[in-house]
């Protein structure tokens, strides 16, 4: 069976005195659960600038949660995740249509992470990340929606220019903004020992993914960790607020498909 240990941190920054990010996370009750339903966790960063950032992370991470806890047991992840994202995206933007609330901005980028079995689900808008760590080296899995990143891939800019320019944090995607938005999904197979780290902005801006990779695999209690990493990025910049939520991989349960079925590999 899937077994992780997780860790979080945060830290408003240097600059805010608000923490416009949110986490939120689903811990199976049971392990009849754990096989069936699995583990959430979700990261928010509230986009800087709008005056409702902080309301728009908390209602993303909460409707993900709820969603997520209410959904039939044993759905697809790969099809879930992006649904509960399209729900998600729009409490955020019904939010800012209440009478109290309208024509102030809001808006929240998302990155969530699915787990069961052998596998970890990850969907994404904006440019919060999932890094997956496996011998010390952190590979990101997400794809930032970001103006910079679009420029980059279509070689207008170099990946360097990308990390320096100006207009870095101008997002392509956000929770929020539209009424529809499509989240982008990807499935990564785990092995014990490995590590995932949702990190906003505020972190991976700060820090490099080698120094991600070596400080996420220090050994020690996962909170500590998470705060190690939030503490070194707020050292290196600290111009925004800066979360980490660190899952490590204690065991997992091998599946195979058959006709449509998943079945346990025995070993």
């Amino acid at each position: 069976m899937l077994e992780i240990e997780f860790g979080q941190a945060t830290h408003p920054g240097k600059i805010r005195t608000n923490n416009e990010d949110s986490l939120g996370f689903f811990v199976p009750r049971s392990h009849q659960e754990a096989r069936s339903r699995g583990w959430l966790f979700v990261l928010a960063d509230g986009v800087g600038g709008l005056d409702l950032g902080e309301v728009a992370s908390a209602r993303a991470v909460e409707v993900m949660c709820a969603g997520f806890a209410e959904t039939q047991e044993g759905t697809s992840l790969p099809a879930l995740l992006p649904r509960l994202i399209q729900h998600a995206n729009a409490a955020v933007y019904d939010e800012g249509l209440t009478r109290e609330r309208r024509g102030r901005g809001i808006g929240t980028t998302i990155v969530a992470c699915a787990l069961r079995h052998d596998q970890a689900c990850i969907a994404h808008v904006g440019d919060s990340r999932c890094y997956h760590v496996r011998d010390g080296k952190a590979v990101a899995v997400t794809d930032d929606h970001t103006l910079v990143n679009e420029q980059r891939k279509l070689g207008l800019i170099s990946k360097a220019e990308a990390s320096t320019s100006e207009s870095r944090h101008v997002l392509t995607r956000a929770l929020g903004s539209q009424l529809f938005v499509t989240a982008e999904t990807r499935t990564v197979s785990l092995r014990v020992g490995d590590l995932l780290v949702l990190c906003c902005d505020g972190l991976h801006d700060a820090l490099t993914d080698r120094e991600i990779g070596t400080i996420a695999s220090r050994s020690g209690n996962l909170d500590q960790i998470a705060q190690n990493l939030v503490d070194v990025a707020v050292e290196a910049d600290g111009s925004d607020n800066t979360t980490a939520l660190v899952i490590s991989i204690l065991s997992v349960e091998p599946m195979a498909m058959y006709r449509g079925r998943l079945y346990p590999l025995r070993t």
